[in-house]
């Protein structure tokens, strides 16, 4: 989710959700390593082949560097991200209530393949012609470099509706995120959109998200950090349990 800046002395120290992402993500490149054959045709993954690391077969020539990008290219075609239109109840076979979202105020950004899935059965085929006419290392790329145009996709509609501020950060949780070289190209393609003075103060890759942001939730409930350097609360400000009493009063 995407939620609202916050100025550290603000009565309030709570931040409004404004936007949303909602659709597929590890169904992607799931479907592509499908067409291959190596994985279980309707449960397989793409971590079944690569696990949390990437297969690398050393660095790719310029002729192999534009055949991975010409089938980036071709799965992206594929792949729908934008603001859900209002109408849709499904987006990539989430149900969804896009109108009650927009009537709201919250960007509800969608990632979907055809419509509602229709084309995965188009990836699978993309998968199966890599592994008939190339390495597992090019498999491997193409799925790592999907992914990030994916991700970057997103943020991008997310900048276009206003939503990334210079003081914001930006999570990624997931093996669609996190899994082989995706977190380095991502943070190249953050880098290269200029949208942060120092990327790596506002990016952060994370194994389970949920998790992890109920265990800083806690640490900081137990008053673990410093009032003035809290862990939690609004970024740059101190620790915002006394406003949060005052405001449960």
């Amino acid at each position: 989710r995407i939620t609202s800046d916050v100025p550290p002395d603000a009565e309030n120290p709570f931040a409004k959700t404004v936007g949303n992402f909602c659709g597929l993500a590890g169904a992607i490149p799931d479907a592509i390593v499908r067409g291959t054959g190596l994985v279980h045709q309707r449960t397989g993954t793409a971590l079944d082949i690569f696990g949390e690391h990437s297969i690398t077969g050393g660095l790719f020539s310029r002729s192999n560097r534009r055949i991975v990008d010409e089938l980036v290219d071709r799965c992206n075609e594929h792949i729908d991200i934008r603001i859900v239109p209002p109408e849709r109840d499904r987006f990539g076979r989430v149900p969804v209530n896009a109108r009650v979202a927009y009537e709201s105020g919250v960007a509800m950004i969608g990632c979907d393949c055809g419509e509602n899935s229709s084309d995965l059965p188009k990836l699978v085929e993309i998968g199966a012609e890599i592994h008939k006419n190339h390495s597992l290392p090019t498999l491997n790329e193409v799925v790592d470099r999907v992914c990030t145009r994916m991700a970057l996709r997103l943020i991008d509609v997310a900048v276009e509706q206003g939503l990334v501020l210079k003081n914001s950060s930006i999570g990624f949780t997931g093996r669609a995120a996190i899994s082989g070289r995706k977190p380095e190209y991502i943070l190249e393609g953050i880098t290269e959109r200029n949208l942060f003075d120092n990327p790596n103060d506002h990016v952060v890759f994370v194994d389970d998200g949920l998790a992890r942001g109920a265990a800083l939730m806690g640490r900081c409930m137990n008053s673990l950090g410093k009032p003035k350097n809290p862990i939690g609360g609004v970024r740059g400000g101190p620790c915002i349990m006394s406003r949060r009493i005052k405001i449960g009063k």
